[in-house]
């Protein structure tokens, strides 16, 4: 029979030898009270993949006197719901059932529905985990049902000390002495970028790749770093992860702090996610440098264009190039605040008929007694301006944009108020 993973042969039986997630699970913590009480409420556990979730709910359902049951989201169907359901009040269920759900994100509505009635009324107590936001993919009568609790990445110094402990199972279950250097043990913690599952996975197989000396288990750092290999970038581009660090982007160029942008787009370029840093950096070239440096956007393009077609790793340089530009631009919102005043405006139905002398049509039915184009040709006019009514009757004193207070666009506003 193939053995179970070492993550899976490693799962603490103590609170105590959970690595990481001091502020749900550290002495006095909410967490740790319901659970040392014994009443287990409905609860959601939200949080990276191999954070000890998972963990976390073997042992609270071993600790309870419920009939356990797992369901993956990912392959459960109705009919294994059914089954679950069908053992209540019977011998089997007589103390409740506690349902572990893992991945509880891919259950639909109507799957999320069927267990409602049984977790409303107690018959099954639902410990269900998630690596995605629950507020977007969980089932609102489910969550006003259920605690949801955060889970962390775990700090590279928690997993040493998982790495350590597990090493020591590893050399009882193989009677024989492994050697893992504190240089290992570090370089498989920071490669797992927090994930204690793949902390394991990487040292069960650096001690399959390990040299066998004098009758010892010696890991090399070479093998390590062979087996770890990028594994420190945690990022899924249809997670959170994604949408973190992306923001986190953003907003650092908006903030004008070059160094925490470039560290974003370093991580965004590690991951190979080219895309998502050239699309972010033309957005925030337009949304927040904008009008006080207009120019800066066919140079943002130009740097993306070249960045597109050389292909990373060459890419890192031009669009370093141009996020340090962004970071150092004098910034204004004031085109994106006034586009969306005008959308929010028309969305809310205030709107009307284009004013017949910007129309185009140059004649007029029958039927209207003021009959003419009326329109004033703004070349034909000193300093090539002169008033006339562009907006619609209803909106016509609307007011979308204002000059921000940079230099271009005040040098614009003294031209115009001297012209109009």
């Amino acid at each position: 029979m193939k053995q179970k993973p070492l993550a899976d042969r490693f799962r603490p039986s103590a609170l105590e030898d959970i690595v990481g997630q001091e502020h749900l699970l550290g002495e006095g913590k909410p967490l740790r009270r319901i659970i040392e009480s014994g009443e287990i409420p409905n609860l959601i556990f939200y949080g990276p993949s191999g954070v000890g979730k998972t963990t976390l709910a073997t042992y609270i359902a071993n600790k309870t006197n419920k009939t356990l049951r797992k369901l993956n989201g990912t392959t459960a169907s109705t009919a294994d719901i059914k089954e679950i359901v069908s053992q209540i009040n019977t011998f089997s269920g007589l103390n409740g059932i506690l349902l572990y759900l893992d991945e509880i994100q891919y259950f639909n509505k109507k799957q999320q529905q069927t267990l409602l009635e049984y977790i409303e009324d107690g018959s099954i107590t639902l410990i269900a985990s998630t690596t995605e936001n629950p507020y977007f993919y969980v089932y609102n009568a489910i969550l006003s049902r259920s605690t949801v609790f955060e889970f962390k990445a775990v700090a590279q110094k928690d997993v040493k000390k998982a790495i350590i402990r597990a090493a020591r199972l590893l050399e009882e279950e193989q009677k024989i002495e492994i050697s893992l250097s504190d240089e290992c043990a570090d370089k498989i913690a920071f490669g797992c970028g927090g994930d204690v599952r793949k902390a394991m996975n990487a040292l069960e197989l650096s001690v399959l790749a390990a040299d066998r000396v004098d009758g010892r288990c010696v890991v090399t750092l070479e093998a390590v770093s062979q087996l770890v290999q990028r594994s420190a970038m945690r990022y899924d581009k249809d997670g959170d992860e994604h949408y973190d660090i992306v923001s986190a982007y953003q907003k650092s160029m908006r903030g004008s702090d070059p160094n925490a942008a470039l560290h974003y787009l370093g991580r965004l370029l590690e991951a190979g996610d080219l895309p998502s840093a050239c699309r972010r950096l033309m957005v925030c070239a337009c949304e927040d440098v904008g009008l006080a440096y207009p120019q800066i956007i066919p140079i943002v393009k130009a740097c993306v264009d070249i960045a597109q077609a050389v292909g990373l790793p060459e890419a890192r340089i031009p669009l370093a190039d141009a996020v340090i530009m962004v970071c150092n631009a004098p910034k204004s919102n004031s085109g994106n605040v006034a586009i969306d005043k005008a959308l929010a405006d028309i969305r809310h139905g205030k709107t009307g008929p284009v004013p017949r002398q910007l129309q185009n049509k140059h004649y007029d039915g029958e039927d209207n007694p003021n009959k003419g184009q009326f329109y004033l040709y703004p070349h034909d006019f000193p300093n090539h301006y002169t008033y006339q009514q562009y907006l619609p009757d209803p909106i016509k004193d609307r007011v979308y944009y204002e000059f921000g207070d940079n230099k271009n666009e005040q040098a614009f506003k003294a031209y115009w108020d001297k012209i109009k």
